[in-house]
């Protein structure tokens, strides 16, 4: 790379990952993938091994550096290592690590949270979003007596039966409903019997199934923004008919808030578009990162937790954590830190648009300034379906090319870019520069794939 300031991995010829791969060749022997998620591996010779992280960057074993988009897939919304909730950690931890028994912690930041986020009127902590779900979707069954939920095309709730189910787009005909199949091997067959999958931002389908079997479903489990496709937003219009249709039908309304809660607003999706959940499910900024979740909802349905309906956990509300939380959501309330990720966030945007725009590439954007998606088309998406049956060569090659340079974003395009507040005028610009270098390598790389292709195939004798 030839540009001026350009970041420090592209000064390198060429990217290498040498202590990254050797360690991959190591834990593949003791870990499955040699990670402990499958969305950590990248491949043989391209799985990322982190060596620490400050502020908006990680630097991997190789000592390349990366502005980091990803964050965790979004906790670190102060950024990696803050100062100030690592000491509230270091302080936490003196209380100890788990008793089977409550602190006083408990109670300060479960009222810190109902304060900001009104519909929590009632709290229980668990360990991740997955596990917040899971509490929440079994609290409306208990409340309601009945079994049956509403899950949206798209949506992710976490990695548990209940919810790892997504739409087959190879199966969608004209005038036929598309199958809906799990995410993989393991998940019974049996647990389909129990949803209803209809497309997001549509009311007309949601009511239609509420007319039909509202009296068999416990609740409308909604991430008011697709946080795991392009962060699509809910239309205004969209979720608040869904609030109206859970009423009417007498529907429990769970919105799933694990990646937008304390980031879209201080009190999350749910101020952002005027809507007040049943009960709402809360994660990956509560403790910049460290492992918290939570479980709020109107008190009538949260009183049934210890009243036949259960939920526990051993490192539940672990003292650390806790004071991690309450330093998190304090500098989130009293500062001006969302703001300034919204506008770094929008400042983005308009940079990558100029860009895009001066080399004539359709493009739009989608979701929130703090966790949006990049979409190579005029018009955005507006549910899965678009997003699937779209042809999204162009991101998948840009971020083969950003990835080296020294911007670190999700590889795969159904995952949002994410601001922290540690992003700063620096990381902009270097990240704009790189994004406009990385663009025209796209551009170039694709011309040559689409020139191969109509090359004609050359057939005869050879000597």
């Amino acid at each position: 790379m030839t540009k001026a300031g350009a970041p420090t991995n592209s000064k390198r010829d060429p990217y290498r990952l040498d202590k990254s791969n050797a360690h991959f060749r190591k834990a593949i022997q003791k870990l499955p993938l040699g990670v402990s998620s499958n969305f950590r591996y990248w491949g043989d010779n391209n799985t990322v091994y982190v060596k620490h992280g400050r502020g908006a960057r990680i630097w991997d074993l190789d000592d390349n550096v990366y502005i980091d988009y990803r964050l965790g897939y979004g906790p670190a919304i102060l950024g990696h290592c803050h100062p100030e909730v690592d000491a509230a950690a270091r302080e936490g931890q003196q209380v100890g690590t788990v008793f089977a028994l409550g602190t006083e912690r408990e109670y300060t930041v479960a009222s810190l949270i109902s304060e900001m986020v009104p519909a929590a009127e009632l709290v229980r902590f668990s360990n991740s979003g997955t596990e917040a779900v899971m509490a929440a979707l079994r609290l409306a069954r208990g409340a309601t007596g009945k079994d049956h939920y509403v899950t949206f095309e798209g949506s992710y709730h976490g990695l548990f039966d209940s919810t790892m189910w997504t739409l087959d787009t190879d199966t969608i005909q004209e005038g036929r409903e598309p199958e809906i199949t799990s995410y993989g091997k393991g998940i019974p067959g049996l647990v389909r019997q129990l949803f209803w999958q209809v497309p997001y931002n549509d009311a007309g389908r949601l009511e239609d199934v509420l007319k039909k079997h509202g009296h068999t479903i416990a609740a409308v489990l909604i991430e008011p923004i697709l946080g795991n496709c392009c962060g699509i937003p809910s239309k205004p219009e969209f979720i608040k008919a869904v609030r109206e249709l859970c009423t009417k039908y007498g529907v429990l309304m769970i919105v799933d808030e694990v990646k937008t809660g304390f980031r879209v607003r201080r009190g999350g999706a749910q101020e952002l578009y005027g809507i007040k959940a049943d009960i709402c499910t809360m994660a990956k900024a509560v403790g910049n990162g460290y492992p918290i979740a939570c479980i709020g909802g109107r008190e009538d349905i949260m009183r049934n937790y210890g009243r036949g309906v259960a939920h526990g956990g051993t490192y539940t509300a672990q003292a650390m954590s806790l004071a991690a939380a309450e330093k998190t959501l304090t500098i989130l309330r009293d500062t001006d830190a969302l703001e300034d990720i919204e506008a770094y966030g929008l400042a983005m945007q308009e940079g990558m648009h100029k860009v895009l725009k001066a080399r004539g590439i359709p493009h739009s954007f989608t979701g929130h300034p703090s966790m949006s998606g990049l979409f190579f088309r005029e018009t955005p998406p507006s549910n899965y379906r678009d997003w699937k049956t779209s042809d999204y060569t162009f991101y998948d090659t840009l971020a083969h090319h950003l990835i080296p340079r020294g911007v670190m974003c999700e590889p795969d395009s159904r995952e949002p870019w994410f601001v922290s507040s540690a992003h700063d005028k620096a990381c902009l610009e270097e990240t704009l520069d790189t994004f406009e270098y990385c663009v025209d390598l796209t551009i170039e790389e694709l011309a040559r794939t689409e020139k191969a292709k109509a090359a004609p195939v050359m057939t005869g004798i050879t000597a």
